[in-house]
C-alpha cells in the first residue's frame, strides 16, 4: 500500500507540472482546454476531499502542512493518516 500511495504522489505531481506547462505555452487546440478543464476537476476534488476529511485534520501536529497536501495529492495523502496512526498503535 505504501508503494501506491508513493507512486501515486509521484503521478500526482507529474499531473499538476503538465497542467502548469500547459499555462506557460500553447497547446493545440483540443489539449489545452483539456488540460485546464482536468486541472480545475482536480483540484475542485481536493478541495471537496478538504471539506470532508477536515474534522480528521483536528489533533494533528501541522494540520495546515496536511491541508495544503491534499489540495496537492488528495486521497493519496490522506491515505498516510491510518498508517501513521496503525504504527503508533503497533509500537
Amino acid at each position: 500500500m505504501k508503494l501506491f500511495c508513493g507512486l501515486g504522489k509521484i503521478l500526482t505531481l507529474g499531473f499538476w507540472a503538465v497542467v502548469l506547462a500547459s499555462q506557460a505555452m500553447t497547446l493545440p487546440v483540443p489539449f489545452e482546454l483539456l488540460f485546464k478543464l482536468a486541472g480545475v476537476l482536480l483540484i475542485a476534488v481536493h478541495v471537496l476531499e478538504l471539506l470532508f476529511f477536515n474534522a480528521s485534520l483536528r489533533g494533528r501536529a501541522h494540520p495546515w502542512s496536511d491541508r495544503f497536501k491534499i489540495l496537492i495529492f488528495g486521497i493519496f495523502h490522506l491515505q498516510s493518516f491510518g498508517r501513521r496512526q496503525a504504527e503508533v498503535h503497533h509500537a
